[in-house]
């Protein structure tokens, strides 16, 4: 009987890629980065990673947990509900959220970006009309504030569609659909409207062909990449947990999807994070 061939894990230092890539999506405040948050800086740095989104799911996760990055000037944040803790969003978490907003635009302002909000029909862990209801709130003051919307939307594009244009975002507003993974027609839609597109590391997957031929196609100078770490780690690390140094290899994989240099890619994504989020 055979053994079952080890999977190879490789640094992602050893990629080579230069300094400037921008992981637009990560959640470096959970749990399951608490015992080595300094050595997982370390190695996003020694991968080219410069720049991270940190995202605070909720006020309360910001005030518990921002404190933490006081001395990690490598990351800028997005504060905003999740939909599946739309039933939080309450006139008073609205007001407490756009209150941390507006103090922290007085400083060195690190907030770049409200979300990641919008609707996951998929898991309903909030009632629709809920969610519906804390979108679009989030959407109205992604406006008021002067802030990008960074859209989570799962099995609920036509919903998520509706609201954003409702809210008068179409070429108005800067969008960023975090986490795509659907098909032509929707990236087509998205761009249509001006907005931009995050792709993760299941674009890295052997079966990912068609996801891929999308990325293929998007307009360079609309295109971030991401981690949601520790979430979707691409391979080869897939089934570990994801972390920014592992973008490195969510590069390599949309490069060689669109025939570029992976080096130009990184720079390229980092370059149109940086844009996109004002940092």
């Amino acid at each position: 009987m055979s053994k079952r061939k080890k999977t190879e894990r490789p640094d992602p230092a050893t990629l080579g890629l230069p300094s400037g890539g921008v992981d637009s999506h990560a959640h470096l405040d959970l749990e399951q980065f608490a015992e080595d948050f300094d050595a997982v800086l370390a190695r996003a740095a020694a991968a080219g990673v410069a720049r991270f989104g940190q995202v605070f799911l909720g006020p309360e996760a910001y005030r518990a947990n921002s404190p933490r990055f006081a001395d990690v000037p490598q990351a800028f944040f997005i504060l905003g509900i999740h939909p599946h803790d739309a039933t939080t969003a309450s006139d008073a978490a609205l007001a407490d959220m756009e209150a941390l907003c507006r103090a922290d635009s007085r400083g060195p302002a690190r907030i770049r970006g409200l979300g990641e909000a919008g609707l996951d029909y998929y898991y309903d862990l909030s009632p629709r009309d809920v969610q519906r209801k804390a979108f679009a709130a989030q959407a109205e003051l992604a406006r008021s504030l002067g802030l990008p919307l960074i859209i989570h939307s799962r099995d609920a594009i036509y919903d998520t569609l509706r609201i954003l244009l409702d809210q008068g975002m179409s070429r108005k507003w800067p969008v960023l659909w975090h986490c795509f993974g659907g098909d032509a027609d929707l990236a087509r839609e998205i761009l249509s409207h001006g907005w931009h597109i995050s792709v993760p590391g299941p674009v890295s997957y052997r079966k990912s062909d068609e996801l891929r031929a999308v990325v293929a196609e998007i307009p360079l100078d609309r295109l971030l990449i991401e981690t949601d770490c520790p979430f979707l780690a691409p391979d080869p690390w897939r089934g570990k947990r994801n972390e920014p140094a592992l973008l490195a290899f969510t590069a390599l994989a949309v490069a060689r999807a669109r025939g570029m240099d992976p080096a130009e890619l990184w720079l390229a994504t980092g370059k149109n994070a940086e844009r996109f989020f004002g940092i």
